[in-house]
């Protein structure tokens, strides 16, 4: 893991090669008047096929109430009244 700080100056002619050269974990910080202002890290790897649905099934149970109208009382502020 690296981390390269990077002046916002001196980005505009290196920076494309800093950003090739990144690895999983590594980061370059970039600073403008002597203050970091924003921080670039490799994405994770692009998945080709979409995420399945349903991953979380059965992580959490939902009583049937959870279904009910809301009470008036939380109900009419959101409706101006």
């Amino acid at each position: 893991m690296t981390t390269t700080r990077l002046n916002t100056h001196d980005a505009g002619t290196i920076l494309s090669a800093r950003i090739a050269a990144l690895k999983p974990g590594d980061r370059i910080i970039l600073w403008s008047h002597d203050r970091p202002v924003a921080e670039i890290r490799p994405l994770g790897e692009r998945l080709d096929e979409p995420r399945p649905v349903g991953l979380g099934k059965g992580l959490a149970d939902i009583p049937e109430s959870f279904f009910d109208p809301l009470p008036n009382e939380l109900v009419d502020p959101f409706d101006g009244r």
